[in-house]
C-alpha cells in the first residue's frame, strides 16, 4: 500500500482537524495509507508519528488544534537535522509529504522541495498574511472572536463612561485587527502597516467626547507600533528566534489616559483568538484545501501550494507563497479610516 505524510506546523488554528480529515478520507479513496508526524518538523525527525484512518479522523471537524500537535522546530537550524529528516522520510517510502503551515513551515518546506524532497503545501494562519491565498483557515475564526469580544466590550464601555483598550492578534499584519475592529464598530484600528501618533489616537477620542459619545473603543493589533518609530509592548525572543509580542494595549491604555484623562481599560484577547471550534467557512475552507492537496500529490504537481483564488480552489509555486508577507493595503485602512470616531 502506498503511503503519503502529513504534518501540521506553527502555531495553532481553527481548521487543521478539518484538513487532516480531508486529507485521510481523500487518500482512502485512492488506497493509500496516512501516516501523520506529530508535532510538525519534530516528528520527522524524531520519527514519531502515528498512522490516520477513517476511525481516528471521525469527530474531529469542529475541534480546534490538532490531533498531530504542532510546533517551531526548523531542522535547518542544527547541522546534520535536515539531512536526518530526509532519511526518515525516505525510510517510509512516502508517496509525498503534505505540509500545513506558515510562512516559517513552509519556508523549510521550500528548501526541502529544492534538494529533491516530493512535498504539497497547504497555507496555515491565522493572520492571514501569507502570499499567494486570499484567505487561510483559522483567520475567520478569529476575526469572529475578536468582533464578538468588541461587541462586548462597547455595552460594558458605555455603562462606565470609559475607553476600551482591546488587544488583537497580529505580529507583522494587522488582518484580524482591521475586519474584527470594522465588522466590531471600532473607534480607532492600529495596525503594524501603518502607525499613529498618540496625539492622533487622543484627537479621535475627543472628537468623539465632544459630540457626546462618552466612550471609545480602540482595536490595537500585537505589533502595531506607534509614529516615530517608538516600539511600545514587549518584545522578547522565544526558544525558536521568533519575537514574542504583547503589552501594546497595557501601554497604548496607560499614555491615552494620561493624555486625555478618561478612564481606560485593556483587554488582551491572547489565544483566546486561535482555540474552540471553527467557523463553518473555515471548516469548508480548510476541507477543500486537504482534498485538492491529495489531488495534486496524484497528479505529481509537487513543490506546489494549494491556494484559494476568488471561489476557487487553485494551486501555485511555495516559493510564491513565502517570498513576501501580505500586509493590509492603504486602500483598505484608508477604508477602515472613515469609520475613526
Amino acid at each position: 500500500m502506498e503511503q503519503i505524510g502529513i504534518l501540521t506546523g506553527g502555531g495553532d488554528c481553527p481548521g487543521l482537524n478539518p484538513v487532516i480529515r480531508a486529507v485521510v478520507k481523500r487518500s482512502i479513496l485512492e488506497g493509500w495509507q496516512v501516516i501523520g508526524f506529530r508535532n510538525g518538523w519534530k516528528g520527522i525527525l524524531d520519527d514519531e508519528f502515528m498512522i490516520l484512518d477513517d476511525k481516528s479522523v471521525s469527530g474531529i471537524l469542529p475541534k480546534g488544534g490538532t490531533i498531530l500537535g504542532t510546533s517551531r522546530t526548523n531542522p535547518y537550524k542544527k547541522e546534520g537535522e535536515a539531512e536526518r529528516l530526509k532519511k526518515n522520510y525516505e525510510k517510509h517510502h512516502l508517496k509525498a509529504l503534505i505540509v500545513v503551515g506558515g510562512e516559517d513551515t513552509l519556508g523549510v518546506a521550500h528548501r526541502l522541495v529544492q534538494e529533491g524532497v516530493r512535498i504539497v503545501g497547504i497555507p496555515k494562519t491565522i493572520d492571514n498574511d501569507l502570499s499567494a491565498t486570499d484567505y487561510t483557515f483559522g483567520f475567520d475564526t478569529a476575526v469572529n472572536v475578536a468582533m464578538e469580544s468588541i461587541d462586548r466590550l462597547h455595552t460594558t464601555a458605555e455603562s462606565h463612561n470609559r475607553v476600551m483598550v482591546v488587544e488583537i492578534m497580529g505580529r507583522h499584519a494587522g488582518w484580524i485587527a482591521l475586519e474584527a475592529g470594522l465588522a466590531g464598530g471600532a473607534d480607532v484600528i492600529l495596525l503594524p502597516e501603518f502607525p499613529m501618533t498618540v496625539g492622533e489616537i487622543c484627537e479621535v477620542i475627543k472628537r468623539r467626547h465632544a459630540r457626546g459619545r462618552t466612550f471609545s473603543i480602540v482595536a490595537v493589533a500585537e505589533g502595531a507600533r506607534l509614529a516615530g518609530g517608538d516600539e511600545v509592548g514587549e518584545r522578547k525572543l522565544d526558544e525558536f528566534g521568533h519575537v514574542r509580542l504583547g503589552g501594546i494595549g497595557q501601554a497604548v491604555a496607560e499614555l491615552i489616559e494620561k493624555k486625555t484623562g478618561f478612564e481606560t481599560r485593556v483587554t488582551v484577547l491572547g489565544h483566546i483568538q486561535r482555540g474552540g471550534s471553527p467557523t463553518a467557512f473555515d471548516r469548508v475552507l480548510g476541507t477543500r484545501f486537504g482534498v485538492r492537496a491529495v489531488e495534486l500529490v496524484k497528479q505529481g504537481k509537487f513543490g506546489r501550494m494549494v491556494s484559494l483564488r476568488g471561489r476557487d480552489i487553485v494551486d501555485v509555486p511555495i516559493a510564491e507563497a513565502v517570498k513576501q508577507l501580505k500586509l493590509v493595503g492603504k486602500e483598505l485602512y484608508e477604508l477602515a479610516r472613515i469609520f475613526f470616531g
